[in-house]
């Protein structure tokens, strides 16, 4: 009989893999939160508003921001939760705002503050 099939997988940090031994919603461990919120203080994105970054550090500790590859392509849940868009860490984003390009939306802003904080 194999253990491999009963023994769940570890839970891993989204930004740096490391084994969580207290999951997050947010699916970062505690350095790497740290690290996204310090990259939101210091040195934020000067493309972003204000309240575009504090909306994407929200997203960041809800946890709605999933890496599709090596933290450059990210999935992004909407406000409502009705919508996956994809984003990257460099500006481009599917979503409506996205799309428009009048301004970079808080989606982006999240990914590159997420992609930033370097572990």
């Amino acid at each position: 009989m194999s253990t491999a099939a009963t023994t769940p997988h570890p839970t891993r940090c989204l930004k740096c893999r490391r084994v969580l031994r207290n999951p997050s919603a947010d699916g970062l461990g505690p350095k790497c939160r740290r690290m996204v919120r310090k990259a939101a203080r210091v040195s934020p994105p000067a493309a972003y508003k204000p309240y575009q970054l504090a909306k994407a550090v929200e997203l960041l500790e809800m946890g709605g921001l999933v890496p599709l590859r090596t933290n450059r392509v990210f999935l992004v849940v909407s406000d409502d939760g009705t919508e996956i868009y994809r984003t990257a860490a460099t500006g481009q984003c599917n979503c409506p705002a996205g799309l428009r390009a009048t301004s970079p939306c808080y989606h982006s802003a999240a990914a590159a503050l997420l992609a930033t904080a370097t572990a």
